[in-house]
């Protein structure tokens, strides 16, 4: 089986359900955004990090292709069983924050991004993290997308910021904090 189906030489790919769209469609955005944002996370997974952060960014990652399924669905014909989202995949997320939170020094400052490679690459991908929630939402006000999509990723993006914190504490790297000009 080849890879390249040519059928999307003219512009247009199908939703899962069967519906052409443009490639430049705002639902081919959104998952492409999540798509991005899954590479980011592996980035970071591809530094040296604590071994159960690398768990956890496996989960998330296996979350990202499950967000990523349900917006690459045609809500309105797509009768294909697709893995779901969990309230409890949100709570783990809150969990993880938690843990690392009581770990950090507490957050008097804006954070400027940086902090070593690792600190750096969870700041890149929590700011693709929030182009895709911004994506979810404006197609949310057109289209179906499953609440839990929109709350997962706005809470994956804290939890990013976080992880980026605690990447930067363990390998003892200094936060940038931004001190504005007066």
């Amino acid at each position: 089986m080849k890879i390249y189906t040519k059928k999307g030489d003219k512009g247009q790919t199908s939703l899962i359900g069967g519906a052409k769209v443009a490639k430049h469609h705002l639902r081919i955005e959104s998952y492409g955004t999540v798509d991005e944002l899954n590479s980011y996370i592996g980035l970071i997974r591809s530094y040296e990090i604590d071994s159960k952060q690398d768990d956890t960014l496996k989960e998330i990652q296996d979350r990202l292709f499950t967000i990523g399924s349900s917006l690459a669905s045609d809500p309105e014909r797509s009768t294909k069983q697709i893995p779901d989202l969990y309230n409890t995949d949100i709570e783990f997320l809150e969990e993880q924050i938690d843990t690392m939170t009581e770990q950090l020094p507490p957050l008097k400052h804006f954070i400027l991004p940086g902090g070593g490679l690792a600190s750096s690459a969870c700041h890149l991908a929590r700011c693709v993290c929030r182009r895709a929630e911004r994506l979810s939402v404006h197609l949310s006000e057109t289209s179906y997308v499953d609440e839990k999509v929109i709350i997962y990723l706005n809470r994956l993006s804290d939890y990013l910021f976080v992880l980026a914190r605690k990447v930067a504490l363990d390998s003892g790297n200094n936060e940038n904090i931004w001190v504005p000009r007066v």
